[in-house]
């Protein structure tokens, strides 16, 4: 089955493999190379879309250093065709297997494809979108984007999405409307450049993550179709990486929109790498305190004066993560979105009885 969808990666055609030190990427993970392959004990799988571009990333990623003792990583090789439709059921088999696959897509619309993979699941679920803008037409424009079939479908699964980095500049007014009728929330660059930790427990309570390239200043990353001046930082972006490799719920992470044509010296061919890097990271530290009992937490009750319920906030011992409970009740099918990730500063609100506004836009999303 693998053979069927995936072509090998030539190291031959990658600079420099054959004198890889022992502690490096490229000699620590296993090479899918057209043989027998067992997936059973594998934790993480590259997945290239596009055989230059991704191997480009290859031949940096390769060269970094390897510190995950006992993590299991199997590169894949490249996606045998780049139609979006073939990279689904890969997703799926993948996500089926408990494998938290890394996509390196040169196009953002194979987001649609990382989304329709977890249709099976029968499911709602959430989804983080990292891009300068939110890429949602009026639904009577002939053109629709990928956010639109996501959006508009009537067999929709998504039960939330959040978009941070986003820039007003480039986004349309009635984007807005849409993203408040759905109580979806949108996070926009200045904000989180302000405190990138804001991202964190936003990301915490997503199932997928498609961090769009563009996002990332031109001056970091210029190998992209549509470069702009202001953006994240690198060492921002890898932030955001990390997060959602650390965060159990994410089962899989796509990086989207690299050209290696317009590449200056590789450099945005390294900052992907290092975005990959530090989602691996992540995912190496997971500390498995995603609360699916009350085992290992601390409740902490804020009674209001101005709502009928209190409210009940969870803390990890182990990370001394937050987590604020739904007050209603709720229907059986949005059990597992009834505790939503918030941070400290959020507890603290609660006690002035004050409460963020997207724990409010979580609230609406159950009623």
């Amino acid at each position: 089955m693998i053979n069927n969808w995936f072509s090998p990666v030539d190291t031959k055609e990658l600079k420099d493999f054959s004198s890889l030190k022992n502690y490096q990427f490229g000699k620590k993970i296993v090479l899918h190379d057209n043989s027998p392959l067992d997936l059973s004990n594998t934790h993480v799988a590259i997945i290239g879309v596009g055989n230059k571009e991704a191997n480009a990333i290859r031949q940096i990623l390769y060269s970094t250093s390897f510190p995950f003792k006992n993590l299991n990583i199997v590169d894949l090789g490249n996606a045998r065709k780049t139609e979006g439709t073939f990279l689904t059921p890969i997703l799926k088999e993948l996500l089926q297997s408990n494998i938290f696959p890394i996509i390196i897509g040169q196009e953002d619309e194979y987001a649609l494809s990382q989304y329709h993979a977890y249709q099976y699941r029968k499911q709602l679920i959430n989804m983080v979108l990292v891009d300068e803008k939110v890429n949602y037409n009026n639904p009577r424009n002939k053109r629709q984007t990928y956010l639109n079939k996501i959006i508009d479908s009537r067999t929709s699964h998504l039960f939330n999405l959040s978009v941070l980095g986003y820039q007003s500049h480039f986004t349309a007014p009635e984007v807005f409307k849409v993203l408040n009728k759905n109580n979806y929330e949108a996070i926009r660059l200045g904000k989180l450049k302000d405190n990138i930790e804001f991202a964190e427990p936003i990301i915490r309570d997503a199932d997928m993550m498609c961090f769009n390239l563009n996002a990332i200043r031109y001056s970091e990353c210029p190998g992209v179709n549509d470069p702009t001046p202001s953006g994240f930082f690198t060492e921002e972006a890898c932030q955001i990486a990390r997060y959602a490799g650390i965060c159990e719920k994410i089962s899989s992470v796509g990086f989207y929109g690299y050209q290696s044509d317009l590449d200056i010296n590789q450099q945005s061919a390294h900052v992907v790498t290092q975005l990959i890097w530090y989602c691996i990271d992540g995912f190496y530290h997971r500390k498995n305190d995603y609360p699916k009992s009350t085992d290992g937490l601390i409740e902490y009750i804020v009674d209001t004066k101005n709502t009928a319920y209190s409210l009940t906030f969870w803390k990890s011992e182990k990370t001394g993560r937050w987590w604020m409970q739904v007050p209603i009740k709720t229907k059986k099918k949005l059990d597992r979105h009834k505790l939503i990730p918030c941070s400290y500063l959020d507890y603290q609100m609660a006690c002035r009885e004050e409460l963020a506004e997207r724990l409010l836009n979580a609230f609406r999303r159950f009623s």
